[in-house]
């Protein structure tokens, strides 16, 4: 489902898509513990979802919508090790959580058939991290911020 941590994962293709399903996901802040391995959902890579996976460090306060975020650590490190997020980003890698399933099932309905047969890593533009290190989707953008 994702790129071995092992090697780095290609320059992915931007294909921006529309993302109806994050923006309006209903997740609460309590949903999601320290410790935590967690997918932040991008793109597709050849025919299956693909994202960055973190661990959930510690909470937050998540700047860009002014609610309860979580404090992610990217163990592949890179140019930013810890970012915030809000839970609704946020997809379970590290137990099998109904709410998580159905939210990666309708992002595989709605995605992979709109690009079926690229092999390509394809980023859908969702995200973007912000100067204080806040992951914010497209949606959650505000001005200044």
């Amino acid at each position: 489902m994702f790129p071995s941590s092992s090697t780095p994962p290609p320059t992915p293709a931007f294909a921006p898509t529309p993302d109806p399903f994050t923006p309006a996901r209903d997740i609460t802040h309590a949903h999601f513990h320290t410790g935590d391995q967690v997918v932040v959902v991008k793109g597709v890579a050849s025919g299956e979802l693909w994202g960055d996976s973190m661990r959930v460090v510690a909470p937050s306060w998540h700047t860009p919508t002014d609610e309860d975020g979580w404090r992610l650590r990217d163990a592949t490190g890179g140019a930013q090790t810890y970012i915030t997020a809000h839970p609704r980003y946020l997809v379970h890698l590290s137990r099998r959580c109904p709410d998580c399933l159905i939210h990666l099932r309708a992002m595989e309905d709605h995605l992979l058939p709109k690009h079926s047969g690229h092999d390509a890593l394809i980023d859908c533009g969702w995200y973007t991290t912000t100067a204080l290190g806040q992951l914010v989707h497209v949606a959650d953008v505000r001005g200044g911020r």
